[in-house]
């Protein structure tokens, strides 16, 4: 029996789908760096074994599995080719894998880990169903019907996968280290939808994607009257959001989901429309309803008089939609904002966008950018980013002591680096 032996066992993907191979039945093993990732507890939990890297681990009988992240000349990488052991990229593999079931991908430069998590709810309260999101969860079944999976547009890793399905959520620039503009990442999503095999669920409100050529059926879903499936009377109350849904103009049914703002709308839209489509009743689509939210996407604590928010938000967009779910759950409360840019080729290119979605917020901290030096040739720094919004303040780790003096404050720690360090020093402080 083979082993799979993942390398760079920690990443968000690669900790899911060693998850998903783990719980169908198959022998699983890894390799990292021995810094303490927030995926490890449910590897651990599983009695999944994680090594420290050495080509040494790369034996006869593996199956090798490699995160992206890692080049071909990393020691594993090469031990592996050197013995001539099976060996795949992370996508590749997943790409095969998924040819077992009726996969459904969900893409977009937005909302990607929240309506894959949302999706994997319904469909794991119905049928059998694996799933793999962004967040470091996967669950395998032995006998799932349905597959439920994150595809990501970045280095087009999406074009491994030919799902049955894909529900595409907006098209966005991002990743700019990769992407050269708004077209460029417009023509790998025009190439993915080609590859989809029964049905595309895609956001009509988006102008990108009404654009999209492909072979099956595209649905729209949206907030306008000319989607096939839209969303009229929304409303928020203490438990969440509630919507009415017209199919076609023709009311469906009233959903509900414990999440805030159209953005969390828009998500529950899409998997309405693919449940729907494929024959799902609306009773078993209201399980909706019970979503606990995944990992790092607006994950709340109560800490004595404030709300402490710890949020993946790295585009304007995210950050813009972030700061609306605050206000709209916390109406009468000051919001504040704390960010930590993610890289320093997406600080540059969207400076002026992070100071506009910044400014919706009451209070405005900036943390250094996160990313490597070597590629801030320009030589930016946070102050460049401080100069364009008005009042904001730069914070250092050791300063977070100020932050208590925002009474009654909901406070958003914002960023796809570190900026967790941030909170968890706060809190450390305010024991």
């Amino acid at each position: 029996m083979t082993t799979y032996h993942f390398i760079g066992i920690k990443g968000t993907g690669m900790s899911s789908l060693a998850q998903i191979l783990h719980d169908s039945g198959e022998k699983v093993q890894g390799s990292d760096v021995e810094k303490r990732f927030f995926t490890q507890e449910v590897l651990e939990s599983k009695n999944i074994e994680i090594l420290p890297f050495s080509k040494g681990n790369i034996h006869e009988g593996l199956t090798i599995i490699a995160g992206n992240a890692f080049s071909d000349d990393h020691e594993e990488i090469q031990e592996a080719k050197e013995q001539g052991l099976p060996f795949y990229r992370y996508h590749e593999f997943l790409g095969e894998w998924l040819q077992n079931y009726t996969s459904i991908a969900v893409t977009g430069a937005h909302g990607k880990t929240s309506t894959t998590g949302l999706l994997a709810h319904v469909l794991s309260e119905n049928y059998p169903t694996s799933y793999l999101i962004g967040d470091g969860t996967g669950k395998g079944h032995e006998n799932s019907q349905y597959f439920a999976f994150e595809a990501c547009e970045y280095r087009r890793h999406f074009l491994s996968y030919q799902p049955d399905y894909a529900i595409m959520t907006n098209i966005d620039f991002d990743h700019p280290d990769y992407f050269s503009s708004i077209d460029d990442v417009f023509q790998a999503f025009q190439e993915m939808a080609k590859q989809v095999k029964k049905g595309i669920i895609a956001c009509g409100d988006d102008e990108h994607l009404q654009h999209i050529q492909a072979n099956v059926p595209v649905l729209y879903y949206g907030l306008a009257d000319t989607n096939d499936f839209q969303a009229q009377n929304i409303t928020e109350t203490s438990e969440g959001t509630s919507f009415d849904v017209f199919v076609r103009n023709n009311y469906y049914d009233t959903f509900t989901i414990p999440q805030y703002g159209n953005h969390t709308v828009l998500n529950a839209l899409s998997v309405i429309a693919l449940c729907h489509y494929e024959n799902m009743q609306s009773e078993e689509i209201k399980k909706l309803a019970t979503f606990k939210g995944v990992k790092r996407r607006f994950t709340e604590k109560q800490w004595h008089d404030q709300v402490l928010v710890d949020d993946y938000a790295h585009h304007p967009i995210e950050i813009t939609a972030t700061i609306e779910t605050a206000r709209k759950k916390y109406k009468d409360r000051p919001v504040v904002a704390i960010f930590q840019p993610h890289t320093f080729t997406r600080t540059k290119t969207f400076l002026n966008e992070f100071a506009e979605s910044l400014n919706e917020a009451d209070e405005v901290y900036l943390c250094d950018i996160f990313g490597s030096a070597r590629e801030n040739e320009g030589k930016l720094t946070i102050n460049h980013l401080q100069e364009l919004i008005p009042d904001s303040r730069v914070l250092q780790l050791e300063e977070v002591e100020q932050l208590s003096a925002h009474e009654n404050g909901v406070l958003l720690f914002m960023g796809a680096g570190d900026i967790q360090k941030f909170q968890e020093a706060y809190e450390k402080q305010n024991d």
